[in-house]
Parts: C-alpha cells; sequence; structure tokens
C-alpha cells in the first residue's frame, strides 16, 4: 500500500517519466556537466597524477558542488506542487476521500516527485567516474558525497511537500520552499569546501551526521503533513475560493498584517470602501486590495519571518562588525527578492487564462497599457516594499558605522542597484505571464531566465578564472557579469580595504561595470514592457 502497490505513485510515476521535458530536462543536465568537466580537464599532453593532486580534488569539488546546487534548485520545482496541484485542479477532496491512507499519499507523491531528480543524479555517475584517473580523491569520498546528495536531495523534497501541504497555489509552496531550502542548500555547500583539507573528517560527518540528522527531517515532516492530510483544515462543502483575510488575521499564530496600519499598508491597502476615483487605473486597484491577496496572507507572512531571521546575522556581520563586507549582505537583499518578486507578477496574465476572464478583460475600454502598468505597480508594490524591510539595516548603519560616512554614494550604488533588481525580477516575471497559458509554468520561467541573467555570468566567470586563468579572454568574461547585480554590488568600490585606494583604474572599472549594469537593465525592462504592449495588441487586442 505504501510502494509497491501505492496508486499514487504509480500513476505519478507514469505521469512524471513519459512526459517529453523529463528526456530534454536529462538531455541537458548531462550536457551541463559533461561540457564542464571537457573544458575543466587537464590540458597537459602528459599528465602526472602523483605530482599535482589538488586540481584533480578541485575539479571532482566543482562537480559535486554544481551538481549540488542545481539538485537542490530542481528538488522545489518537482515537489511543490504535489499536493496544490491536486488542489488547483479540484481533486484534492477527492483523493482524501479515497481509501488510501495519508501516509501512503504523502510517501507516493514524494517519492514520485524526486524519482526523476534520482534519475539525473544517477545518470551523472559516469561522467564524474571519468575523474577518478586524475587522483586526489577515492572511490569512497565520491560514493559518500553521492549519498549526502541524495540525503539532501530527499530532505529538500519533504520540505517542500510539507509546503504544498500548507497553501493552495503551487507558486506560493514554491517560494516559501526556497526560501526555506536554499539557507541549508548554502550551509551544505560552504561546509563542503571548508572541510575540503580535511577529506576524512567530511567522509565521517556526510557518512554518519547527515544522513541521521536527514532521516529525523523526513520522518517529522512527512508525520506533520500526514496528520494534516487525516484532518485537513482547508477542505469544505463551502469550497471557498477568497480568504477572508480579518478571520485569518484573527487566527494567525505569529506575524499579522493589519491592512490599516502603517507599515502594512504599504503593501497590503485594505479592501476599498468607496467608489475608485476618477482617472484611476481599475486594473492596478483590483490587484493591489483584492487579487494579490485573494488566498490569504501565510505566505506574505512566512516569508516576512523567514527573511528576518536569516537577516539578522547577515547584517550584524556584514554591515556593523566587517563593513568592508557590505556587498554580501546587499547580495542577501538580491536574492530575497529573486525568490519573492516574480510570485506577484507571474500569475499576473496566467490568473485571468485560468479563470477565463482574459477576453473579458480584453473587451474593455481599458487599453492594454493600462493592463500591463496596472499589473506590474502592483505586483511591483509589493515586493518592493518586502525588500526595502531588508535595506533599512544599510540606513542605520550609515548613521551608526563612521566608515560608511565618506561612502555614501556607495551606499546609493547599492540602493539603486536594489531597486533596479525589483523592477527586473517584475518585468520578467509579467513578460512570462503573458508568454504563457499557466501560472506555474510562468513562474518557473521567469526564474530560470532570471538564474540566467544574474547567476549565469558569475558561473561562467568563476569557471574561467579557476581553469583559464592565463588564457587572453579571460579578462573580457568579467564583463559579463553586466546583467547580473551581484556583480555590479561587488563591483562598487566601497574604501574600506576591498579596492586600494592607490589604484584609480581598478576604482574607475568598477564603476565601469555598474554604469553598464544600469544601462543593460533599463533597456532590458523598456524593451520587455514594449514587447508586452505590442503583443497585447497584435496578439490578444480585437483589432478595431
Amino acid at each position: 500500500m505504501y510502494v509497491f502497490e501505492n496508486p499514487v505513485l504509480q500513476r505519478e510515476l507514469l505521469v512524471n517519466l513519459r512526459m517529453p521535458r523529463g528526456f530534454v530536462l536529462l538531455f541537458l543536465y548531462q550536457a551541463l556537466l559533461a561540457t564542464v568537466v571537457y573544458f575543466a580537464w587537464p590540458q597537459d599532453s602528459r599528465l602526472d597524477l602523483t605530482e599535482n593532486p589538488s586540481d584533480a580534488r578541485k575539479l571532482v569539488d566543482m562537480f559535486f558542488l554544481g551538481q549540488y546546487i542545481l539538485a537542490s534548485m530542481m528538488a522545489p520545482s518537482f515537489a511543490a506542487g504535489t499536493i496544490t496541484g491536486e488542489k488547483e485542479r479540484k481533486t484534492y477532496e477527492m483523493l482524501l476521500a479515497s481509501p488510501l491512507r495519508p501516509a501512503a499519499i504523502v510517501l507516493g507523491k514524494m517519492v514520485a516527485s524526486l524519482t526523476h531528480l534520482a534519475v539525473l543524479v544517477f545518470a551523472s555517475l559516469p561522467i564524474v567516474m571519468l575523474c577518478l584517473p586524475l587522483g586526489g580523491v577515492s572511490l569512497y569520498e565520491v560514493l559518500a558525497a553521492y549519498l549526502g546528495l541524495i540525503v539532501s536531495v530527499i530532505t529538500f523534497g519533504a520540505i517542500s511537500v510539507a509546503c504544498s501541504s500548507f497553501f493552495k497555489r503551487t507558486s506560493a509552496s514554491l517560494v516559501v520552499s526556497y526560501l526555506l531550502i536554499l539557507p541549508l542548500a548554502m550551509i551544505g555547500v560552504l561546509t563542503w569546501y571548508w572541510l575540503s583539507d580535511f577529506g576524512s573528517l567530511r567522509l565521517l560527518l556526510t557518512v554518519t551526521v547527515l544522513p541521521v540528522v536527514g532521516l529525523a527531517i523526513c520522518i517529522a515532516l512527512l508525520a506533520n503533513t500526514s496528520s494534516r492530510l487525516l484532518h485537513p483544515p482547508d477542505v469544505g462543502s463551502e469550497g471557498n475560493e477568497v480568504v477572508d483575510l480579518e478571520v485569518e488575521a484573527r487566527d494567525a499564530v505569529g506575524l499579522v498584517i493589519q491592512r490599516d496600519q502603517f507599515p502594512d499598508r504599504l503593501f497590503a491597502p485594505g479592501k476599498r470602501e468607496d467608489l475608485l476615483e476618477d482617472g484611476a487605473n481599475p486594473v492596478y486597484d483590483k490587484e493591489i486590495r483584492s487579487e494579490i491577496f485573494s488566498q490569504g496572507t501565510l505566505m506574505l507572512r512566512l516569508v516576512i519571518q523567514v527573511s528576518m531571521v536569516l537577516a539578522i546575522p547577515l547584517m550584524a556581520v556584514c554591515l556593523y562588525i566587517w563593513s568592508q563586507y557590505a556587498a554580501w549582505y546587499i547580495s542577501y537583499v538580491v536574492l530575497f527578492n529573486v525568490l519573492v518578486g516574480p510570485v506577484f507578477s507571474a500569475g499576473s496574465v496566467t490568473s485571468e487564462r485560468e479563470r477565463e476572464t482574459l477576453d473579458l478583460l480584453l473587451t474593455t475600454t481599458i487599453t492594454p497599457y493600462q493592463i500591463l502598468s496596472g499589473k506590474l505597480i502592483a505586483g511591483l508594490r509589493v515586493s518592493t516594499v518586502l525588500t526595502m524591510f531588508l535595506l533599512w539595516p544599510v540606513l542605520l548603519a550609515c548613521l551608526m558605522v563612521s566608515s560608511y560616512w565618506t561612502n555614501l554614494h556607495c551606499v546609493a550604488g547599492y540602493l539603486s542597484i536594489v531597486l533596479l533588481t525589483c523592477l527586473t525580477t517584475a518585468t520578467v516575471a509579467l513578460f512570462c505571464s503573458v508568454l504563457f497559458q499557466k501560472t506555474a509554468t510562468s513562474l518557473m520561467s521567469s526564474y530560470l531566465v532570471i538564474i540566467a541573467l544574474f547567476c549565469v555570468p558569475l558561473a561562467v566567470n568563476f569557471f574561467a578564472t579557476e581553469f583559464f586563468a592565463s588564457h587572453p579572454a579571460t579578462e573580457y568574461v568579467e564583463w559579463a557579469g553586466l546583467t547580473s547585480p551581484f556583480a555590479a554590488s561587488f563591483a562598487i568600490p566601497l574604501d574600506m580595504e576591498l579596492v586600494p585606494s592607490d589604484d584609480p583604474d581598478a576604482k574607475l572599472g568598477n564603476w565601469q561595470m555598474y554604469g553598464a549594469y544600469v544601462a543593460f537593465t533599463a533597456a532590458l525592462n523598456l524593451f520587455l514592457l514594449s514587447i508586452m504592449v505590442w503583443l497585447f495588441n497584435a496578439r490578444w487586442r480585437v483589432a478595431k
């Protein structure tokens, strides 16, 4: 009933493993890993395996860390919609009414969602085996690394399935899953990197401590999710589609959103009780007052609480103790917006399609520009205000830490980077919402585009610097970072021993990178907005 005769598991496996995207994803995953190993392979005509095994260890470590990060990012995309998908398809109550035990449903959903990811992981074994003859790493370390990878993926899958049981939309489940998983993934990456010189200790921790911790987390989450399905609080004969925010605020545990008080009304204004003003945009008013918060504020409250908890140690270390690492805190703020920003815009147009109200909206007298600008500004307002909550420590540091008094122009640059990131994530998400039919597809596409813009250039630059440091083209690869706010943040030359004060050329080059990022981002957002208006006029708008 739990594994071999589990109908949920059998059905999910048949559907997931037969979809064309599975084969495409497997090919792309293998091609990416094979490309990394191919270009990082030692280029010497004669290779002495006993002279410098550290290069081989560095290659294997980078291979596993890259695979670990990819698997961590893909786990929520497979598992975060397992239960919310049933709710969105209106089959959740029928599933609960079946004779299956809740534990069998949860286990079947989780195993089926992670099976394809397990295929990707095991399919990379032949590639890593090619690195073993280089020396520097033993077969036992490789097997231990794969054990740690599998345990981590299962743990991340359990977290995603648990989040899926708490929300009604896949988008909310996905962003909360990422917000919980990314800190754990970063801890795993840093631990593996810091223990690279202590192979025996790393092997021991991977084989003993990590499986025990992962098993304990999985058992606790599966038990909690099963009990939630046994006594589901989100089903009933009334079938409410819209949550009563006043009731939710009264029953909420922890943070409560008060829409009539400051600063909550900045991102969650109350429902309108009077007539709309003349000349106001009705699409914006509907989105910001009703649409975004129609499913309740649980996701919003969790995002605020988790982000604040993670920000406290980071701001203490990066802003007040060692101020020269301020760019790391700005990168955390940017990463927070990357996770949260697309959620409020990726469903702006797809939700109209899913409700079959897009045609009705397009036949009104509201222009395409008003429709798009209203939806964009509404999502941008919420994501920007939430992101600004993490920036008040920066402004406080400008008053308390004297090192910032001579670097106010750099702080202004940091603020501009964060604001441009908010605009970019919201615009890209709205663009994907215009192109695709489903909100889940739009959200995942938004994340992929943003990762390609923000993170891929950094990975390429790191790879080129690490393995092709002497190549003449390596110095130009750095300029690929003009699309990334992370590169722009670290390019701003704080006068705190990050950039030597007697090196004006380096400072000029850093400011040039910042200027290139600002110019590229402004052009990209203007281009995407223009394309969206053109699409609405040419493809969906009825000709006059």
